[in-house]
């Protein structure tokens, strides 16, 4: 009997969303016996998952990760909040010179205007400097550098053709729309931690990643998990991870805040408003693609319950965070998988996955 190939779909979720993926991922290779031997055939990753498929599709072990992030005195991947929170001068030095030029366009228009310009004028001066806002607020530059040479160091090649599994790695043409696949034609020789900071570069936050002549952002803006990419390089059986689903309090004190526990995710000020949005506007997607996958291939999807995605709103930066993120994730990851082998044992069988004792 021919083994099916096995796609990873790793859609993104921020850095509390990538350890929700190593937590799962530690539980299913601790349950399928095979999965650790074998891995999966072809890796998909878009945002935050890109790295840690980019991590997998290089031949590391996802335990040894999963351990790495439990330990604060692990320095196997030792990624701190520096590596992501740097803030991009060249688009602050952007912002002054063109906020200037804006500026003066504006006083010269009001002065031909008469000695006494109305508010309506006012406004419409003021409009000029929208487009000096920046086009992210950070660079994701060290990151870049520090994905370097932490492939360096564990031996993952930064290359795509060097890649032991094949790697696709999502993102999008800022001035299209159109989605690529970094590792597909005619992307085979970007290097794989530019592709994976161009992935990850949401808008807003990050400033769009130029490679070549274009700019890319987050690999996330369009269609989630891009499971029609696994399909398409050969894939008969997907395993999802996706840790984006709606946050949902169960009681009136389950929002952790810097203020307190509060009842509401509003509670929680702007950035989560806008996480939350983003949350629900990424499983209605997920929810969407999944519908158009063939009915002839399984897929397996991991993902948290929506009110335990409040572990998640937690500060990702701190140690006990990151523990209680990870060992949640496999521990609900091996409860649940009990009752998708049961419903699935044909399709396990066939995929070569057997049950640990």
């Amino acid at each position: 009997m021919t083994r099916p190939k096995i796609g990873l779909c790793l859609p993104g979720g921020g850095v509390t969303g990538a350890m929700y993926q190593i937590g799962a991922l530690s539980a299913l290779e601790d349950v399928m016996s095979p999965v650790e031997a074998k891995g999966f055939d072809i890796y998909v990753g878009a945002s935050s998952g890109a790295a840690v498929a980019a991590a997998l599709a290089g031949g590391l072990e996802v335990r040894r990760l999963y351990r790495a992030l439990l330990d604060p005195a692990d320095n196997y991947f030792p990624l701190e909040r520096s590596h992501l929170i740097r803030m991009d001068l060249d688009e602050w030095r952007r912002i002054i010179t063109t906020g200037v030029r804006a500026l003066g366009h504006g006083a010269r228009s009001l002065a031909s205007r008469g000695p006494a310009p109305g508010p309506k004028d006012l406004w419409e001066q003021l409009d000029r400097f929208y487009d000096s806002l920046p086009a992210g607020l950070f660079t994701l530059d060290k990151f870049e550098r520090f994905l370097e040479e932490f492939f360096f160091r564990r031996g993952v090649p930064n290359s795509f053709p060097a890649m032991p599994k094949p790697l696709r790695i999502v993102a999008h043409d800022l001035d299209t729309g159109a989605r690529v696949l970094f590792g597909g034609e005619g992307f085979t020789d970007v290097l794989v931690a530019r592709a994976c900071c161009a992935s990850i570069a949401l808008p807003l936050f990050y400033s769009p990643v130029r490679i070549r002549d274009r700019h890319y952002i987050d690999g996330n803006a369009g269609r989630v998990p891009h499971a029609d990419v696994a399909i398409a390089e050969g894939a008969s059986m997907l395993v999802i991870v996706n840790p984006m689903v709606p946050v949902r309090p169960e009681s009136t004190s389950a929002v952790p805040t810097g203020h307190g526990h509060r009842a509401s995710v509003r509670d929680k000020g702007l950035m989560w408003v806008y996480n939350q949005a983003m949350r629900i506007g990424a499983h209605t997607r997920l929810e969407e693609n999944l519908t158009r996958i063939p009915e002839s291939t399984p897929v397996l999807l991991i993902e948290p319950e929506p009110t335990d995605a409040v572990l998640f709103m937690h500060n990702p930066a701190s140690f006990a965070a990151r523990r209680t993120i990870l060992e949640y994730a496999y521990k609900t990851t091996r409860e649940r998988l009990s009752h998708w082998m049961e419903s699935n044992r044909a399709t396990m069988e066939k995929a070569g996955w057997q049950p640990r004792a």
